[in-house]
């Protein structure tokens, strides 16, 4: 499926929203005019999924000096599709609430508060004592899988419910309601929805996380949410707890099944490299770092302010000027790896910018790797006769996104 045929099948008065070219691929690669403005141009004018202009910025070294600058280039100033429709409606208090506890929407000092309370829960020390209960989790699943039989849907029966499962046990978000937050985090999303209708996706949510967070304050139990209302009830707001838990909620699940999902389909597309994940347990720490690097699932993450004028790419940028990163083109740089559209997961794939740069690097990326060195060979290990139930052209590829994945994955073995 081409970037073409995924096209969203929302449609409003003037049809379906054009994909933006920040976030159009062909299955697993971006489209070709991304390798070509990374190699003439580097940063171009571009018009946003809202209709205001911005920057979108392709090569490696110029997207890490954008992350890795924040005093530069900020995610906190106003935008100017804050404007757009639905958005330009929210009152005072509700862009409060929106900001509040969100860690991709705010600059230092205020984000070095908020991420050092968070920072302990997520060390490699850490995660490393979660691993016995990943391996639980993996292998449930793969026992149900198993019992049930082929046909399955990878995506619906492995890759979404155990990083699911992972993040409701950290932070104490109860399972059995993962049905409802994982359906409206999906729609939450999908930028194919319209402004207003994922608003209304997004109070829903917060009065959700609102409620557990109320239960935290009044009984805290042994999860992170638990921990953030004994350690830091006094330096946290309430609407603060709701944010920070909605987010890592979603982050938590969210893009680390789209890894499993896609990086199993690309991994069953190049036989050689399963074998490698599969047979050899001390190459795949490199390969997931590679399968980050390849795959690129978040197209663009938060867009950027320019705060002074700057020059980029040899490009005199404004002050006030808004940025998207390219960061799946930035992953296929020439500069940061030789033949970098050939999926090799015995390379040093090192310098990605897959979990970003800088400050706002993800929090999770300890997790996230954690869970992926458990469940792709674990999975591969399980089902060596592992294979897609339909041709690869039928397989259904999430285009219009924030998180790039798959919207099933039909495999037998």
């Amino acid at each position: 499926m081409t970037e073409t045929d995924a096209a969203p099948r929302q449609a409003g008065p003037q049809g379906p929203p054009q994909i933006p070219l920040h976030m159009r691929r062909d299955r697993f690669d971006p489209v070709p005019e991304l390798a070509r403005l990374r190699a003439d141009e580097g940063v171009r004018r571009v018009v946003t999924a809202f209709g205001t202009p911005a920057w979108l910025v392709t090569r490696h070294a110029d997207v890490r000096e954008v992350l890795g600058d924040a005093s530069r280039f900020s995610v906190g100033a106003p935008r100017p599709f804050h404007q757009a429709a639905g958005l330009a409606d929210l009152s005072p208090q509700e862009r409060a609430q929106l900001r509040a506890g969100n860690l991709l929407g705010v600059d230092p000092p205020e984000h070095t508060r908020l991420r050092r309370m968070l920072t302990p829960e997520f060390t490699v020390r850490r995660m490393r004592r979660l691993e016995p209960r990943i391996v639980e989790i993996v292998d449930a699943h793969l026992d149900a899988l198993a019992q049930a039989g082929p046909p399955a849907d990878l995506v619906a029966d492995f890759a979404l419910p155990v990083p699911s499962l992972v993040i409701c046990e950290l932070l104490g978000v109860p399972y059995a309601d993962r049905a409802q937050f994982q359906a409206r985090t999906a729609r939450q999303l999908d930028l194919s929805i319209p402004v207003p209708q994922r608003l209304e996706l997004g109070r829903e949510s917060r009065a959700y996380m609102a409620e557990l967070v109320a239960r935290a304050q009044a009984g805290p139990g042994e999860d992170m949410l638990g921990m953030l209302v004994r350690e830091h009830g006094d330096d946290l707001t309430t609407d603060e707890l709701i944010g920070i838990a909605g987010l890592l909620l979603v982050a938590g699940h969210e893009t680390t099944s789209n890894m499993l999902g896609l990086g199993t389909l690309a991994l069953l597309r190049h036989p050689d490299q399963l074998a490698v994940v599969r047979d050899h347990p001390d190459r795949v720490p490199p390969a997931v770092e590679e399968l980050l690097r390849w795959l690129g699932i978040v197209h663009s993450g938060v867009p950027r302010t320019t705060t002074v004028d700057v020059e980029l790419g040899g490009h005199a940028i404004p002050a006030g000027s808004l940025l998207v990163l390219a960061l799946a083109t930035a992953n296929r740089d020439p500069e940061l790896v030789p033949h970098p559209d050939r999926l090799d997961v015995t390379r040093d794939a090192g310098g990605h910018v897959a979990f970003g740069h800088g400050v706002h690097h993800c929090l999770g990326a300890p997790l996230a790797r954690m869970e992926m060195r458990v469940a792709f060979p674990a999975l591969l290990r399980r089902f060596p006769g592992l294979a897609l139930a339909v041709p690869f052209e039928e397989v259904g590829f999430r285009a219009f996104h924030f998180v790039y994945g798959l919207h099933s994955l039909p495999v037998r073995w």
